[in-house]
C-alpha cells in the first residue's frame, strides 16, 4: 500500500497531466484565458510616486505574450492568476509595471492581459489586433519561449518563421496605433531553468509529465548528447533574442530589454514551488522592475 506522500504525487500528477494537455509548456511562465482585465487592490510603492522620466507617459497599458504574463502557478497550484502578473497584476508585493506607471486606480481601469496559455510567436498578430482595439498608450510583449519549449530540438520554430511572425504583429499593432510605445522582454533563460530547478526533486517528476520537454527532458542526464541537445535550444533562445532586438530597433517606439530577462540570474526562490518551472510572486516582481527600468531610462 502507498503511503500518504506517494498517494498525493500520484494525485497531483493526474492533475499536472489534465492540465498540461490544454495549457502548453511555457518556459518560465504559464496561462490561462486571453482579455482579462486585472483589477483588485494592491498599492504603489512611495518610489514610484514620481513622474516618469521619459518624454511622454503612458496612461494606459495592454499585455501580449504567453503565460509568463498570466501568473500561472504563482498563486495556487495549476492556476492562473493575473493578479500577480509582472505586467498588469494588482498584487502589492508584486507591484506591477501598470500600477507602478498608473497606479492602483489607474492599472485597475486602465490595463489589459490578452497573454495566453501556451501561445507561440505566431500567435501574437492576433494578439496585437484585440490589444489595440483597446487603444492603449504601451503595449508589453513577453513571448517566443514556447517557441523553443517543443517536443524535440527539431520542432522548434525555425527563425525566419519567427521573425516573420513579430514583424507581422508590430505591422498588426503599428497600422492601427503609429505611436503607441512597445515594450519587449527576452526570452528567459531555459538553460538557466534547468540547472535550479533540477535541484528539486519534485519538481524533476513534474517535469516528466511533459513541460519543454526540449529543454527539460532527462533532466539528471549530463551525457554529451543531452549537452548538445540543451545546447541547441540555447542557441535557438538567443537568436530569437536577436530578432526581437533587430524588430524592434526598427521602430522609433520600440524598446527592447537589452537581454535583461534572459541574462538575470534568477534562483529557485523565483520559481514556483508548485512546480520549480514557472515564476513564482518574487519572480514576476523581478520581471515587473525589469521592465520599470527599461521603460524609464528609454529616450522615445
Amino acid at each position: 500500500m502507498r503511503n500518504r506522500s506517494d498517494r498525493a504525487r500520484a494525485a497531483l500528477a493526474v492533475v499536472v497531466t489534465a492540465v498540461l494537455a490544454t495549457a502548453g509548456c511555457d518556459a518560465f511562465g504559464g496561462g490561462g484565458s486571453s482579455g482579462t482585465k486585472d483589477t483588485g487592490g494592491g498599492a504603489s510603492r512611495s518610489a514610484r510616486k514620481a513622474a516618469p522620466v521619459w518624454d511622454r507617459s503612458p496612461d494606459s497599458v495592454a499585455a501580449v505574450g504567453d503565460s509568463i504574463t498570466r501568473g500561472f502557478d504563482a498563486c495556487a497550484v495549476l492556476s492562473d492568476c493575473p493578479e500577480v502578473s509582472w505586467a498588469t497584476g494588482s498584487d502589492a508585493r508584486v507591484d506591477s509595471l501598470a500600477v507602478r506607471l498608473l497606479g492602483v486606480r489607474g492599472a485597475a481601469e486602465r490595463s489589459w492581459n490578452y497573454a495566453v496559455t501556451g501561445a507561440r510567436m505566431s500567435d501574437l498578430p492576433q494578439q496585437m489586433a484585440q490589444a489595440a482595439t483597446r487603444g492603449p498608450q504601451l503595449v508589453t510583449v513577453m513571448a517566443g519561449a514556447n517557441d523553443a519549449c517543443r517536443s524535440s530540438a527539431s520542432a522548434m520554430t525555425p527563425v525566419d518563421d519567427f521573425r516573420a511572425d513579430f514583424q507581422e504583429a508590430m505591422d498588426t499593432l503599428r497600422s492601427a496605433l503609429p505611436k503607441t510605445q512597445v515594450y519587449v522582454a527576452s526570452v528567459p533563460n531555459l538553460k538557466r531553468l534547468w540547472s535550479e530547478g533540477r535541484t528539486n526533486p519534485l519538481g524533476k517528476e513534474v517535469w516528466k509529465l511533459g513541460i519543454c520537454p526540449s529543454m527539460l527532458a532527462d533532466a539528471d542526464d549530463l551525457t554529451s548528447a543531452a549537452a548538445v541537445r540543451r545546447g541547441e535550444v540555447q542557441q535557438r533562445v538567443e537568436a530569437y533574442n536577436t530578432v526581437l532586438k533587430e524588430v524592434c530597433a526598427k521602430d522609433r517606439y520600440c524598446r527592447f530589454d537589452d537581454n535583461a530577462v534572459h541574462d538575470y540570474r534568477f534562483s529557485t526562490d523565483q520559481l514556483s514551488h508548485w512546480d520549480w518551472f514557472h515564476p513564482s510572486k518574487d519572480g514576476q516582481a523581478r520581471l515587473a522592475a525589469i521592465a520599470y527600468r527599461t521603460i524609464t531610462a528609454a529616450k522615445w
